[in-house]
């Protein structure tokens, strides 16, 4: 998969597999005590996460969440999402909002020293910084996702090995 090409963060992929949806979770489950302690694999019903933990585990590694739907009884169309860490993810979101937030009051405020003739240019000047500060905050999301970049070719790797197997 290339992801240099792409500009969405979080990069999704679908596969069909001609195999059943329950013979492919059985494969991933043995496949639970077989890898190295490099990875870890949750299974839940018929969704499955590829985590890279211990050493090799860093801010930028990535996290793979593979969706098994059945097709036919002898075909899975599954579905992957690539995806950073849950607490930086929760992290970004979180300062996603409080730029929000502060864009949103500060156009309020804007707004209310338009009406009453005061200067806007300190509110404005705000507005155009949490602007700046989201297209900032979109910068560093890629650069952590390219920083992953080998980790979660690592993960396909598995995926694909596993499916294989």
């Amino acid at each position: 998969m290339d992801s240099n090409n792409e500009l969405r963060l979080r990069l999704r992929f679908y596969k069909d597999v001609s195999e059943n949806v329950d013979n492919l979770c059985l494969k991933f489950k043995n496949q639970t005590q077989k890898i190295s302690g490099d990875y870890s694999i949750k299974i839940e019903r018929s969704h499955i996460w590829l985590d890279i933990k211990g050493p090799k585990k860093a801010y930028y590694s990535p996290h793979l969440h593979l969706e098994l739907e059945p097709k036919s009884d002898t075909e899975t169309h599954i579905r992957g999402l690539f995806g950073p860490d849950p607490t930086l993810w929760t992290f970004f979101m979180f300062l996603h909002f409080i730029i929000a937030g502060v864009f949103i009051i500060f156009a309020g405020i804007a707004y209310s020293n338009y009406v009453l003739k005061n200067s806007i240019t300190f509110d404005l000047i705000v507005m155009a910084l949490m602007v700046f500060s989201w297209f900032l905050m979109y910068l560093i999301a890629k650069q952590i996702r390219q920083n992953g970049n080998n980790q979660m070719n690592e993960l396909e790797n598995l995926f694909l090995q596993i499916i294989k197997s």
